[in-house]
Order: C-alpha cells, then sequence, then structure tokens
C-alpha cells in the first residue's frame, strides 16, 4: 500500500503542490526521502520516528520506510513537510481511509514529543489550498491567527500530531477556526510630528513624500534631527486597504517574521518601517541565498526603507535598489530557482553634507576632493530616483526650548488621506494599478500633469540652467502634482512648480 498526503512547499513567494508518497518495503530498516529534499528534510527521520512513537502510535519496526516528494523535479526546503509525513506512516501503517487524506493538505514542523511548531509561509499555503480546491488546511496552532484571514477554507489549527489523526477519523469532533476576522485599529507610532521642534521644511517635505509616495533624501550636520524625523514618518501615513495586508503579510509569512513586531492578529496591519544597518549585504537588501527569501526592499513593500548614513552603503548595496524604485518587484535569480517579490516601498535616506560635518556649511578638514569623493558613492541614476532632496539645518535654541507643539501628525495625516483620496480617484480607470503620484509614469505624467504657460516657462529655465535630467524633469513634475494635490488643486500652477524645484537640492548644487 502506498498512502498519499496532500501538501505544499515555498519557493519564494509562490506555492508549489507537494504531493508525500509513503510506502513500505523490504531493507534495511530505516527512512529514505526521495524527491530533492534539502537538510532540513532530511533530518526529519529521526523526528518522525520519535513523534510518532510519543503520539501514542506505534512505528513500524524493521521495515523500510520510502518517502517520495513529488513532484521530484522541485527542491523541498524546511520543516513544514515534517506533518505530512508523519501522517503519511501512520496511515500506511494503519491502513487508514478517510476523506480527510484527499480534501486536507497538511503542513506543519513536529516536536520529538508529537507536538506541532509552527512554521513560515502558513498565509501562501493558505490561500494556494482554497484557490485549489481543497476542503481546508491542518497547520500548527501557533500559525492559527495568520491563516484565520483566508476566507472559503476550513482551518484546523491543531496542537499535536494525535490531533491531527484524529480529525481525520472523526472530523465533527472539530470545529475550524473562524475566518474573516475583523481588522483592529493599526499601532500607534511611538513618534509624533507635534514632539519635533522646529524643521517645518523637512516636515514639509515628509508630507509631500507621504501624500505622492515619493522617495526623499535628507542631506543635515548629526543632531539636526534627521533620523527622528524619518522614524516619524510612519505617523502620517494613510492605513493600508485589505489588499495591502494581504501583500505585505505574504511576504512576512514566506520570511517567517509574521510573528514578530509590527505583526498584529497574525498579519502586518502597520506599514512596514525597515532601518538596516549599513553594513548589510547586497542579498540582504534584495532578497537571495540559496533558496531565495525576501530581503529589506520586499519586506518594506507598502512602507518605509530609511538608509541612515546612506553613503557608507556598499555602492553596490545601493545599486540593486535602481531597479526595483523604477518597477517596484525584484527577480532573484539562483542557480537552483528564481523567485519575483514583490518590492513597492518609499525610500527615505539620510545623510551628513560632508564626511566629518558638525554643522552645515562646516566641512572640517574636507577639501573639494574629499567631499566629491563622498558624494561620488551615490550615483546619479539613484539620485535622479529620489523625488525629493532637501537640507536640514541644525535647530536654534529658541526652537528647542520652546514649550509650543508643532502640528501633529494626526492633522498631517488627515490633510496627506485627502489627497491620496484625490490620487486614487483620478487614476481609477487606468489599466495599470497606481494608487499614488510617485508611481506614475511617462504616459500617465503627461496625461495628469499638464502645465500651464507660466509653469512650463519656469520648469524650462530650471531645466536649462541646472541642466536636469529627462528623469529629473519627470520627478519635479510628479512633486509638483502632489503639492497641487494638497491644496486640493486640479491644475498645477507655477508656484506648485516652484515649490517641487526647491525640493531638488543636489540639482541646484546646493552641496
Amino acid at each position: 500500500m502506498v498512502s498519499r498526503i496532500n501538501s505544499a512547499v515555498l519557493n519564494g513567494l509562490d506555492v508549489v503542490a507537494t504531493e508525500v508518497e509513503v510506502g513500505f518495503s523490504r531493507g534495511i530498516p530505516g527512512i529514505v526521502i526521495v524527491g530533492l529534499p534539502d537538510n532540513a528534510v532530511k533530518e526529519s527521520r529521526e523526528r518522525l520516528r520519535l513523534a510518532v512513537a510519543h503520539a501514542n502510535f506505534d512505528y513500524p519496526q524493521a521495515t523500510k520506510i520510502v518517502i517520495n516528494l513529488s513532484p521530484a523535479d522541485v527542491r523541498k526546503e524546511g520543516s513544514a513537510l515534517d506533518l505530512p509525513m508523519a501522517v503519511g506512516i501512520i496511515r500506511n501503517h494503519y491502513r487508514l481511509e478517510s476523506p480527510a487524506f484527499s480534501e486536507l493538505l497538511f503542513c506543519g514542523e513536529l516536536n520529538l514529543d508529537g507536538g506541532l511548531n509552527p512554521v513560515k509561509g502558513v498565509l501562501n499555503i493558505a490561500i494556494f489550498a482554497r484557490e485549489n480546491g481543497y476542503r481546508g488546511i491542518v497547520i500548527p496552532y501557533g500559525n492559527r491567527e495568520e491563516a484565520q484571514f483566508v476566507r472559503g477554507i476550513e482551518v484546523y489549527a491543531l496542537k499535536n500530531l494525535a490531533e491531527v489523526i484524529e480529525l481525520t477519523e472523526h472530523a465533527e469532533r472539530f470545529a475550524p477556526c473562524p475566518t474573516g476576522i475583523a481588522r483592529p485599529a493599526a499601532g500607534i507610532c511611538e513618534n509624533d510630528f507635534a514632539e519635533i521642534k522646529g524643521q517645518y521644511l523637512a516636515k514639509r517635505a515628509m508630507e509631500i513624500a507621504a501624500a505622492g509616495f515619493h522617495n526623499l533624501l535628507m542631506i543635515g550636520p548629526p543632531g539636526s534631527g534627521k533620523s527622528m524625523i524619518a522614524k516619524a514618518l510612519p505617523s502620517i501615513l494613510p492605513d493600508m486597504s485589505d489588499d495591502e495586508i494581504l501583500e505585505t503579510s505574504l511576504i512576512y509569512s514566506a520570511a517567517g517574521l509574521l510573528g514578530a513586531q509590527g505583526a498584529q492578529g497574525g498579519l502586518m496591519r502597520s506599514r512596514p518601517f525597515r532601518s538596516p544597518h549599513h553594513t548589510i549585504s547586497d542579498v540582504g537588501i534584495s532578497g537571495g541565498g540559496k533558496y531565495p527569501v525576501p530581503g529589506e526592499i520586499s519586506l518594506a513593500h507598502n512602507g518605509v526603507l530609511f538608509l541612515d548614513e546612506i553613503p557608507y552603503f556598499k555602492r553596490t548595496a545601493l545599486e540593486v535598489l535602481r531597479q526595483p524604485l523604477e518597477d517596484g518587484r525584484i527577480t532573484v535569480s539562483r542557480s537552483l530557482t528564481s523567485a519575483t517579490f514583490p518590492a513597492r516601498f518609499m525610500l527615505v535616506a539620510a545623510m551628513n553634507p560632508s564626511q566629518d560635518a558638525v554643522g552645515l556649511g562646516e566641512v572640517g578638514c574636507s577639501g573639494p576632493a574629499q567631499r566629491h569623493r563622498y558624494y561620488a558613492k551615490l550615483s546619479k541614476p539613484l539620485l535622479d530616483r529620489i523625488d525629493l532632496q532637501i537640507e536640514v539645518k541644525k535647530v536654534k535654541l529658541a526652537e528647542i526650548t520652546s514649550p509650543a507643539l508643532a502640528e501633529s501628525s494626526a492633522v498631517v495625516r488627515a490633510r496627506v488621506a485627502g489627497a491620496r483620496a484625490l490620487q486614487a480617484e483620478r487614476f481609477r480607470g487606468l489599466k495599470r494599478r497606481v494608487f499614488a503620484n510617485g508611481q506614475m509614469r511617462n504616459a500617465e505624467i503627461r496625461k495628469f500633469c499638464a502645465l500651464d504657460e507660466e509653469g512650463s516657462e519656469l520648469l524650462r529655465r530650471a531645466v536649462e540652467k541646472f541642466d536636469l535630467s529627462a528623469r529629473g524633469y519627470f520627478r519635479v513634475l510628479k512633486v509638483a502634482r502632489t503639492i497641487a494635490d494638497l491644496q486640493g488643486k486640479e491644475r498645477i500652477a507655477a508656484p506648485h512648480v516652484q515649490e517641487a524645484l526647491q525640493y531638488r537640492s543636489l540639482d541646484l548644487g546646493r552641496f
């Protein structure tokens, strides 16, 4: 007899259906696993033997157990196949027959005592099971919250192997978990704009960036508040839609991070804010590895990627950002497989005006050659993809000691939400999914960013004087469109273009 159990494995964010076949044969006693298993799957042999025994089932002694993972040409990695392999052994040994074996999909990691540990990718697998006609999915109890988000499928979150076998024989004793749970309010951001003294230009630029999903670079001396302003950015971003919650949660589920800080109720309900250290590798930024996993740019999907002291990041790591900033996704190819990850994020970066700066305009011992080398760490193509480049000056003592609070994040967020609503209505009829001005391509810019005669002349003179590239020209138009949206204006006027131009500090030669 050969028993067959339904399961699945991850390939990047994609799910590959995997049938676990278990058969007994004559030969040297033990377990042989075939079908391109990785080391984590191969090491399950001892876990299976002890888990089956501790779950009060007789383990087949003096028997050669052959387990085939089909399709055999797809690499299988991780510990989620522990449960279907154990269920297959028990079913074969006791010759169990139940419709549950064909109607349910099984995944989970086993303890030596038969308990079930959480695994990554359960949200992805639950959606796959629903889309492929399975009645339900059997998962570890620790994964119940992320799978409950998926409607239209029965979710059985169990604690041990014994319960799983009992479910297959007496399904009436188990009730599936409720699905489609209502979304609670997003978490409160620790940083509020009301606590930031001064820095009116930087906060205005942050508001524009949030309203239009624009990339932003802050240049200022140490202690001027660049990092604090960046960390307050999530407090003015609009809430994620249900589609965005699902997209982001799928990435974090595949990375095994849904239980980390920022995930509420098993899902990513707050916009991600990722701030990697400057020593991060190219693979850490882009994603990858022997078997591709999401990198920082994918973990920042629908949120913010903050690079503090950006010139200290490796040049190759920064150049990785160029394609995702344009396309909103990244494809990671390796010798064994390839995977495409979403990577639609806001890039927010900070740097000093010079390598040893102590104040704006104070460059210490830096000469022109040293400053050139410092700024040369950021390539022109990368800078062209940053819509807003602003200088952040030191806060004056009078502003620091003032008891008056600045405008709160809630007030700014209301304006941002209003501008986003205008953009959503504007882009509703497009074939391509666009939800903010920062995502417009040239065709949409020509359609929605028409200038009057005065604005056109102003921008033409700026291009000639400051030698703006074509990409820089279109970036100015997108920022001007967002400024007009924040004011509720249908047409872009010359003042909007003028304000957008002042946010191109590097192009204007201020440094």
